[in-house]
């Protein structure tokens, strides 16, 4: 796998992983995957759809994890609505 993708779950990050850390982190596989860099102007639309739908399961796995010694994301976000 692409070694330049990051851990973004605690405790290897310390704090939450912010969008654009998973933003580039499926930038990175989507990249991986295709063997683009930059994909032609006939490949962006389903390129960026790619990364965008990577972002979104990663943000919803990140959100669901349950780490010892932290609360899910999902949870600590619920608590701090009023």
């Amino acid at each position: 796998m692409c070694r330049s993708i990051k851990t973004l779950r605690p405790p290897v990050l310390p704090t939450e992983a912010t969008e654009e850390d998973i933003h580039a982190a499926a930038l990175q596989y989507v990249r991986k995957v295709s063997g683009f860099r930059a994909p032609a102007a006939h490949n962006r639309e389903v390129f960026d759809a790619a990364v965008a739908a990577v972002a979104r399961a990663t943000a919803e796995l990140l959100g669901g994890l349950e780490v010892r010694g932290h609360m899910p994301r999902a949870v600590t976000e619920a608590e701090e609505r009023p």
